[in-house]
């Protein structure tokens, strides 16, 4: 039985969905990438900055070289890491029938890499295949010497909520129901989004950066939250703030210490058992909600580890959490 569930979530992982259309021709989504035979690449990208990587503001003197590492054990699935992103940029996959609902994806990668299969593509098949229209978002990484440092991140996940609902009527979706979800660093990427969503860490480019870039609601799975020596993931915390950081410079960069009642409705998922990121920064952000009065929907499960996303989550406890989040996405309007 359990071969046969395994085969079947493979198989809706490596499907694509047929009838996409490209909304414009655009270069290779990720440069230098050689595809899985069988595993349909998405093949429409939005950048996010006019001018594409030469419109990202606040570049480092020394031009960066986009780079693809595949890390998959698998020949079935890949498993791909991207550094070096100078072009940030948002993937689409579109469902056949759009139940009108949006989300966000940002994959993780302890703000070294950006993890796009596991945590980003995988997520937008399932999602898509469910009727939501997805978009994975390439963000750049705050250790590789943009002049926002440690708000780089932030910077493009608010031009995407932005940039989507610009568009939210060539896509089929409701401005008012556009989800953000991020893992593990790219969770806290979320909980930045979900916190801090209004704070200004940009100059506005064009007529959508007039639009709201509040996400609706906020999913943060086993997401990096605190930058506090005692609680940080180490190495996401080196990247993003620096190894000596100060007090104040890590508080301000603990999401939990910002939220408040603006803050959107949040739904957290996280293994009792992660090794990577202790699961007190998901038990932390949620209590900051509850004394917030935020809506908080939280699923602690006994074993996971880090970094399930859908596959490595199958045959634990943990995998129950797509089908949770689907359900309470339901109740919050979406889906």
């Amino acid at each position: 039985m359990m071969l046969d569930r395994r085969s079947a979530i493979l198989g809706t992982l490596a499907s694509g969905l047929a009838g996409v259309a490209a909304a414009q021709t655009v270069p290779p989504h990720i440069v230098g990438a050689v595809p899985v035979a069988g595993l349909p690449e998405p093949d429409e990208t939005i950048d996010l900055w006019p001018h594409g990587a030469h419109g990202a503001p606040g570049a480092p003197a020394r031009a960066l070289v986009e780079t693809v590492v595949e890390r998959s054990t698998e020949t079935a699935l890949t498993d791909r890491a991207v550094t070096g992103i100078s072009r940030p940029r948002l993937v689409v996959f579109r469902p056949r029938i759009a139940n009108g609902s949006a989300v966000l994806v940002a994959p993780g990668g302890g703000y070294a890499r950006v993890v796009i299969d596991k945590e980003g593509y995988e997520l937008g098949r399932w999602l898509a295949a469910r009727g939501f229209t997805v978009f994975v978002l390439f963000y750049r990484l705050p250790g590789e010497g943009w002049a926002a440092g440690p708000d780089v991140a932030l910077a493009d996940a608010q031009r995407a909520m932005r940039v989507i609902r610009s568009r939210a009527r060539d896509y089929g979706i409701y401005p008012e129901r556009v989800a953000a979800m991020g893992f593990s660093a790219g969770g806290h990427v979320c909980g930045d989004l979900a916190t801090r969503f209004d704070v200004p860490v940009y100059t506005a480019v064009d007529a959508a950066d007039r639009l709201a870039s509040r996400p609706d609601v906020a999913a943060l799975i086993y997401a990096v939250q605190s930058m506090t020596p005692k609680l940080a993931h180490p190495g996401s915390r080196d990247l993003l703030i620096g190894r000596g950081a100060s007090v104040a410079l890590a508080a301000a960069h603990s999401t939990a210490l910002n939220v408040t009642g603006k803050t959107p409705p949040c739904f957290l998922v996280h293994a009792e058992d992660d090794a990577t990121v202790d699961v007190e920064n998901t038990i932390e952000f949620r209590a900051a909600c509850k004394a917030a009065k935020v809506p908080v929907e939280t699923h602690l499960f006994t074993s996971g580890g880090h970094g399930f996303g859908l596959r490595s989550a199958m045959g634990k406890p943990a995998e129950a959490w797509p089908d949770l989040f689907l359900a309470w996405a339901r109740t919050q309007g979406l889906g």
